[in-house]
């Protein structure tokens, strides 16, 4: 450790052994508490108080304790790059001009190859559900039903993937999967649906006079 004199710091820091040591003082009285705690080859110690010389500093030149030069390199930056890419031309930028309200979005979206996205049909879904593999149990301690949560996350992958929605309302939840969760219907799927996202797994979406639920990303990838 370097001799430094005068008034110093020194700190210590381990998460492995939960220290965190911090002292402040003469610098002979900092190093006589550093030897009794036996950290005379550990931490680091600093002065305070009185000014330091930068080191390691691109542009800038000490002349004195009180005093610093900042070069300044001033020279033109030259001529401009050659692959800077071909001037703007506005006039190359399409002008779409349409009356207000007239933007038939069905239309320009199926240009673009996208369909419009249909809203799951609750007897189609059942259908493709009971076509399912019976999944694996959901694996960890906060499951109250393992096998009804590993269900319901492959209905919300139907739902997520197949349709593009984010949401089931609590009454379709019910018909579509109610003997694969636990014969839970109506209060006692709402409060278990509930319980699911106070723990994180399930997200809650307000419309009207209905509440959905849909799959945080984390549990329908199965990380929680």
């Amino acid at each position: 450790m370097a001799e430094l004199s005068g008034f110093v710091q020194y700190r210590f820091r381990s998460d492995e052994n939960d220290a965190d040591i911090l002292l402040r003082g003469d610098a002979d009285w900092v190093r006589s508490k550093i030897a009794e705690m036996g950290l005379e080859d550990v931490g680091w110690m600093m002065p305070i108080g009185q000014e330091s010389r930068a080191t390691n500093t691109s542009g800038i030149k000490t002349t004195s304790k009180s005093k610093t030069e900042i070069e300044i390199d001033d020279q033109p930056l030259g001529e401009k790059p050659l692959d800077m890419g071909p001037e703007p031309d506005p006039s190359r930028i399409p002008i779409v001009r349409r009356p207000i309200g007239e933007l038939d979005l069905s239309g320009e979206l199926r240009a673009l190859g996208l369909d419009n996205l249909t809203k799951p049909d609750p007897i189609e879904l059942m259908e493709m559900f009971a076509e399912l593999d019976e999944p694996l149990p959901v694996q960890g301690t906060m499951s109250v039903d393992p096998m009804a949560e590993a269900w319901l996350r492959e209905l919300m992958n139907i739902v997520v993937r197949d349709y593009g929605f984010t949401a089931l309302k609590t009454s379709d939840i019910e018909e579509i999967a109610s003997k694969k969760l636990g014969n839970r219907e109506g209060t006692v799927l709402e409060v278990w649906l509930e319980s699911l996202f106070s723990a994180g797994k399930l997200v809650k979406v307000h419309g009207g006079d209905n509440i959905g639920w849909g799959p945080s990303p984390r549990w329908l990838a199965g990380k929680v």
